[in-house]
């Protein structure tokens, strides 16, 4: 493989895009890159509708349809993208369970509980053994990654699956911040008895002390004890709700002011946590839990933005819950595109 130089010098960004295996058909590999792309095709917890594990395939696919030129980084491919092969056992093992939790899930809609069935019990137990040793195995290949010089971004799957990467940032760095976007808070302790649900991300994360505080931004769909939570943390997490987020632009407050002010809470480094289900749901469609509302992409990439404007540094990001259908996947891939080259950005001159 050529190293990064002479592929500077004879790759053409406005060619077409090669079916490569490769985010946008850029010509990187794992060592010529600056940044390294982990799929993560698990969805074993979704509560209700699925197709999210095959998102890393659809992000890929689509990406292909992609202009490489970016109008806040135009220079940003130079840095290197490589996605590693999206592993096809995780997938595997994750369908297997996923029609065990979907039982679980079933029973206890019944009004059962899980302490009563010996034998749902012991998959309940399994599945929370499986979805710790997938957090195990990110966690070893993004430290991995890291200790290589590399950024780090990860595609999922479900929300749960960035947990690992957390687990291995909060290594390397003894404070940062997360600004979240989704529809959801996310804070449930073991939501229906799954210790690493997709409802339970943030909760897990908040475990970790390095991770000094935790902006939500278009919360709109959330139950009473995550509110009080959110309470009780005492300022470690801020919430900006999507009503209340849209009563201000509907009284004139400009976004970028908004932007501004939730930027401000965020500590030096930062990492960005991007549930699809975040944005208005006609962009993605067939994400695991879609809620009316929510924002526009170009308003998520102007918080975004302001995080690099602002000179906080992008220490690593995840997408997640994109669902399994081309138009997902294409506004999948140019959010993934767009947040690579923010943080390029974010550490240039670092």
């Amino acid at each position: 493989m050529p190293t990064r130089e002479e592929i500077l010098q004879t790759y053409n960004p406005s060619g077409i895009g090669l079916d490569n295996g490769n985010l946008l058909g850029l010509p990187f590999d794992y060592d010529s890159a600056d940044l390294i792309v982990f799929g993560v095709p698990w969805e074993v917890t979704v509560s209700y509708g699925a197709g999210t594990a095959n998102g890393p395939q659809r992000i890929l696919e689509a990406s292909r349809q992609l202009d490489v030129f970016d109008f806040d980084y135009p220079d940003g491919w130079k840095h290197g993208i490589f996605m590693a092969e999206i592993p096809a056992h995780i997938q595997t093992q994750g369908e297997t369970l996923r029609q065990n939790a979907a039982q679980i899930i079933d029973y206890l809609e019944q009004g059962n509980a899980i302490a009563e069935n010996p034998e749902l019990l012991q998959q309940l137990q399994q599945i929370n053994q499986a979805c710790a040793n997938v957090n195990q195995w990110l966690f070893k290949q993004t430290q991995a990654a890291m200790n290589r010089g590399k950024q780090v971004a990860v595609i999922g799957g479900d929300h749960s699956v960035p947990l690992g990467f957390l687990q291995a940032l909060a290594q390397r760095y003894s404070d940062f911040g997360i600004l979240h976007i989704d529809a959801h808070a996310d804070l449930r302790d073991a939501y229906e008895g799954f210790q690493y649900s997709h409802a339970s991300i943030m909760f897990n994360a908040l475990q970790l002390p390095q991770i000094s505080k935790l902006v939500q931004v278009g919360i709109r769909d959330l139950c009473h004890d995550e509110v009080n939570l959110i309470q009780q943390l005492n300022g470690r997490v801020s919430a900006y709700y999507d009503p209340m987020l849209k009563q201000k632009l509907y009284a004139g407050i400009p976004w970028l002011e908004l932007c501004k002010q939730i930027v401000a809470e965020l500590p030096s480094q930062v990492y960005i946590s991007f549930d699809v289900d975040g944005l208005d749901p006609k962009l993605c469609p067939n994400t695991g839990t879609p809620v009316p509302g929510g924002l526009e992409l170009e308003q998520v990439f102007c918080l975004f933005r302001e995080v690099v404007h602002s000179g906080r540094q992008i220490i690593g990001f995840d997408l997640v819950e994109v669902g399994d259908a081309e138009w997902d996947g294409n506004v999948g891939a140019r959010a993934v595109y767009k947040l690579c080259n923010l943080m390029a950005l974010s550490t240039r001159g670092s």
